[in-house]
């Protein structure tokens, strides 16, 4: 007769097995965090350069973003939230007024060409804090009649709140579509104000 601890002890698992998959790299890695201003996506390129900072307020948003990111970028998308956390914790800090800037690499693989023009030129001349409008920033691109131009290519911005599109608003000074709405555009621009 078999002993029936020995027979159990077959069928005990080995420690190895139980361990977590590692995963293999991915060209690009994502991740959805909650945030103080919407549900955010951040991805980044299998280089580590951003290239998603986008709000997904709904599944099929977040949906839609990742559809972008297989077809422009790569069809290997992965969430893999370890490897956005330098991108998180910036992200953080600035949502928390702790920084002014990110020191992030980005690229611009989900924008236009337009877009290309226009979102360095943002960033580079409409500091923390300042405002501008869609005209200012459109003779800024030298496209002094493209204002509306200007403002599609700012509502598709791919790179949200790092490419700072809520520093501008309408000639009148009202704030007027932010991907992420309204209130988080004001959240933004009281932040960069002090009023937070």
């Amino acid at each position: 007769m078999t002993d029936p601890t020995a027979r159990l002890s077959a069928f005990q698992p080995d420690e190895s097995t139980l361990r977590p998959p590692v995963l293999p790299p991915s060209d690009v890695s994502y991740v959805v965090e909650d945030t103080p201003i919407g549900r955010m996506l951040l991805a980044r390129n299998d280089s580590g350069a951003l290239v998603a900072s986008g709000f997904v307020a709904t599944a099929e948003d977040e949906d839609r973003l990742l559809t972008r990111l297989s077809e422009r970028v790569s069809p290997r998308v992965l969430r893999q939230p370890g490897e956005l956390d330098e991108a998180r914790t910036q992200l953080e800090a600035f949502l928390e007024g702790r920084t002014r800037a990110f020191s992030l690499r980005t690229d611009l693989a989900l924008a236009s060409d337009f877009q290309r023009a226009v979102l360095p030129r943002l960033a580079a001349t409409v500091g923390y804090g300042d405002r501008a409008t869609y005209g200012e920033l459109a003779a800024r691109v030298d496209r002094p009649s493209a204002a509306r131009a200007v403002g599609a290519a700012l509502g598709a911005n791919p790179l949200c709140v790092v490419l700072p599109c809520h520093r501008i608003v309408a000639s009148s000074g009202a704030l007027t579509g932010y991907a992420g709405g309204l209130e988080a555009k004001r959240y933004l621009l009281d932040l960069e104000a002090g009023h937070r």
